[in-house]
């Protein structure tokens, strides 16, 4: 708002300088850097957040198709080959469910 008609980001992006630029990842990646060594974790890098992301998206339910358009990626099948990690979490949720069906049809 403050950059008035000057303000230019035809591609969405997320992360802009104050004209809606594309910003240099220095921008990002020197205060990421100072954060995660405060917390004790210098080794995270910047794009582990993407993993991250992509891996509660997925534990928390949202479909595949949803996490797809989100990350940007063309196809669903990318994104679970590329970000689909299953932790025992998600292995134990799924048998729990599968369970839970099961017991269903036996109680018919």
């Amino acid at each position: 708002m403050k950059a008035g008609p000057a303000w230019d980001n035809p591609w969405n992006l997320v992360f802009t300088n104050e004209l809606g630029r594309y910003i240099s990842h220095k921008m990002v990646r020197q205060p990421y850097k100072r954060i995660v060594a405060a917390m004790g974790r210098p080794d995270l890098r910047f794009h582990n957040l993407r993993h991250s992301y992509a891996v509660l998206s997925l534990m928390n339910g949202d479909d595949v198709k949803t996490l797809q358009e989100n990350l940007g990626h063309h196809t669903a099948e990318f994104t679970l080959d590329t970000y689909g990690h299953v932790t025992d979490q998600m292995k134990e949720d799924s048998a729990n469910r599968m369970d839970a069906f099961i017991k269903n049809i036996q109680k018919a």
